[in-house]
């Protein structure tokens, strides 16, 4: 994230499609990771990963560069991975897709390591499956991503006391599931 020189985000700013491009091979990894994280989806991740670089062509011209990009970047993706979820939950509930674990149950001599990587992925995203994209959201970014209370609550832009709340409600569901999707393993 801060591999992005100042030069270059200006030049995408101006509208340098080159520079553009420098942008997004440098974030793309970075945006996809935090929206598989919230819609818990890997083909949801990907067009959330396609709707924040529409958007951040669109305002990049209007970041300011005395705020931090990283935050700007969070906002923008965590934002677009809750409306893409919220969006999801209520077209359609849709079950887990279970296609990864199928194909390494079924891939012979599958390296025990791989499998084990494999399983508690499984199991991750079925626990963050079993919370609301808000709490998802708080959770990724306190977890996974490292963020303060603070930082995550100027990224959603809500109180930090609801971030507390949503993280607490969210580890009370989490520990009460952990048992019934298996994560002690059989």
């Amino acid at each position: 994230m801060n591999d992005i020189p100042d030069d270059v985000l200006k030049k995408a700013a101006a509208g340098d499609m080159e520079s553009f491009e420098a942008v997004y091979n440098i974030l793309s990894g970075f945006v996809y990771n935090v929206a598989l994280r919230v819609v818990n989806n890997r083909q949801d991740a990907e067009e959330v990963t396609q709707e924040v670089f529409l958007t951040m062509s669109r305002k990049l011209k209007d970041f300011r560069f005395e705020s931090s990009l990283k935050t700007w970047v969070y906002r923008i993706t965590v934002n677009h991975a809750l409306n893409y979820g919220r969006k999801a939950s209520r077209g359609n509930n849709r079950s887990l897709e279970y296609d990864d674990e199928i194909q390494a149950a079924m891939a012979p001599n599958a390296v025990e390591a791989k499998i084990e990587k494999e399983y508690n992925d499984t199991v991750i995203e079925k626990l963050l499956g079993a919370v609301s994209p808000e709490q998802r959201a708080c959770v990724v970014l306190r977890s996974v991503e490292g963020l303060s209370y603070k930082q995550i609550a100027d990224i959603l832009k809500v109180n930090i006391n609801t971030v507390r709340t949503r993280l607490r409600r969210a580890r009370e569901t989490l520990f009460s599931l952990r048992k019934k999707v298996g994560y002690e393993r059989v």
